[in-house]
């Protein structure tokens, strides 16, 4: 393991334990942390990121691990979805470190992110939501759309790939500000 790939690994690691105290802060946190690999393997020359998929993937189980403990925590319909979705998306995981096809995450996307934000900011915005399968299907639907368009765009049309994070941020900020300029 490169010494990139250890600060790299460390800063994900530490990034994804604020979830366990603050859900839904601590969740976005971890999930913008989860990201600022793509600007460290960038940055930093020591050593490189030897295989960068499977390298992420890993570092996803532990934000994912510290989103399942808070969501063990919950209660009925949410918890049982959670728990679900964990076990999809594991699936999903096992499946590609086996294969290292990046289709099998469009394949076996990370709902239970999604799902996990969704019902950590219940807490915040509404604390007497009421679960019920037509309530699950009215949420999980578009987060499982938005989720699949994500996960597209990085595994399967890999939109990104020939960007650094610099230059992408660069394309949008242009994109961006073309209107105004």
């Amino acid at each position: 393991m490169s010494l990139e790939e250890i600060i790299i690994a460390i800063i994900r690691i530490v990034g994804s334990l604020a979830v366990l105290k603050w859900a839904f802060v601590g969740g976005w946190a971890a999930i913008l942390i989860d990201l600022s690999d793509l600007f460290l393997k960038n940055l930093l020359d020591l050593g490189g990121v030897s295989n960068y998929q499977a390298f992420d993937k890993w570092l996803d189980q532990f934000y994912m691990v510290t989103f399942l403990i808070v969501s063990l925590r919950w209660k009925g319909a949410a918890r049982s979805v959670a728990v679900g979705l964990f076990a999809f998306r594991l699936a999903g995981f096992v499946t590609f470190q086996f294969t290292g096809e990046r289709i099998v995450l469009l394949a076996a996307p990370n709902i239970f992110e999604v799902w996990f934000l969704f019902v950590a900011s219940l807490t915040h915005w509404r604390p007497n939501f009421v679960f019920s399968r037509q309530k699950i299907l009215l949420f999980l639907i578009p987060l499982t759309a938005l989720k699949i368009l994500q996960e597209y765009a990085l595994h399967g049309g890999k939109w990104l790939d020939s960007f650094t994070a610099i230059e992408a941020i660069d394309a949008i900020a242009g994109w961006l500000a073309a209107p105004f300029i």
